[in-house]
């Protein structure tokens, strides 16, 4: 048996658990209904179709259930698709759990919110230091949990700890190199400019997005954060506002979600340093999922490109 749908082909047999990410309804042009689901493992997503469903199936076959489907991996337009031949709820002496099905980060809870708080250690201006830690505090748990996004970059459970964390590396060694910069304010830009994705978005197994999120996003939820949380420290002054600037800009770009451009150096440095982490997380696996001398699938986060791997060996 396989491990993981990732490593399935065209033509493969499936017998196995998966998790359910999604489901919808859909009717056939003759009329018949049928389920579309999105299943998924730690390796990740297959689309497959339960043909002729019944009512009972919608009610049963539901996000976040685990199921055992024994099938066939197929193609439809270009991309697999599970061919479906029996699918049932699993059982509890089936030992299985929505844990085993969610992709995580690659280093632990534990890890990511010791590092988190050793660049907090570091801080030296009070007022930054109090409201990062406030916060971090308050959203701690959340924080060790929610990926950074539903799609795309740092998808994966503890992927928002396990991004900030990859870019206070990167913000570290920039400082060093550019020493003219304010570290406090990067590392607190670094920590906070995507905190407020555990109110955009519904959590870690079937991630979406949530009222909030869709009416507000995850930018004005944490500027309007930052200022509660200073207002409730008693904490006034310019880094209040520069910081707020900081999550305000650092998508860079209207067209890319940022309501103001980055007008202070560490917002232009925030910004970059943001898009290094989620694009080269985006890459690495995407990468990792082909061969060397194959191209992936086109990444839209990356302009709707396809990158190659490099079919020579490093030396």
């Amino acid at each position: 048996m396989k491990q993981g749908i990732e490593h399935y082909s065209v033509g493969d047999a499936f017998d196995d658990f998966i998790l359910i990410k999604s489901a919808s309804r859909g009717i056939t042009s003759n009329g018949k209904p049928f389920l579309t689901l999105i299943l998924r493992d730690t390796t990740g997503e297959i689309e497959a179709k339960l043909w002729d469903s019944t009512k009972e199936d919608e009610d049963i076959f539901l996000p976040e259930q685990i199921v055992r489907i024994s099938g066939e991996i197929n193609q439809f337009r270009g991309k697999p698709q599970l061919k479906i031949f029996s699918i049932r709820l699993s059982q509890p002496t089936d030992n299985v759990q929505v844990a085993d099905f969610i992709e995580k980060a690659p280093v632990a809870p534990e890890t990511l919110m010791e590092r988190l708080t050793s660049a907090i250690f570091e801080m030296t201006n009070p007022s930054l230091q109090r409201i990062v830690r406030a916060l971090v505090k308050k959203y701690q748990e959340s924080l060790l949990s929610y990926p950074a996004a539903a799609r795309h970059h740092h998808a994966y459970a503890s992927g928002l700890a396990h991004h900030t964390v990859s870019m206070l590396a990167v913000a570290k060694d920039l400082h060093d190199l550019y020493p003219q910069t304010n570290k406090d304010l990067l590392y607190a830009g670094v920590i906070l400019h995507d905190m407020g994705k555990i109110k955009e978005l519904s959590g870690m197994v079937t991630t979406s997005y949530t009222l909030e999120g869709k009416l507000l996003g995850h930018i004005p939820i944490m500027v309007e954060e930052i200022g509660l949380m200073a207002k409730e420290l008693e904490i006034e002054g310019e880094e209040v506002l520069i910081l707020q600037h900081l999550i305000l800009s650092h998508h860079g770009k209207a067209e890319w979600g940022s309501p103001k451009m980055p007008l202070i150096r560490e917002a232009e440095l925030l910004h970059l340093i943001d898009l290094i982490d989620a694009r080269m997380n985006t890459l690495n696996r995407a990468l990792d999922k082909v061969e060397p001398g194959e191209f992936t699938e086109r990444l839209f986060g990356l302009d709707n490109r396809a990158f190659y791997k490099p079919a020579f060996e490093e030396k």
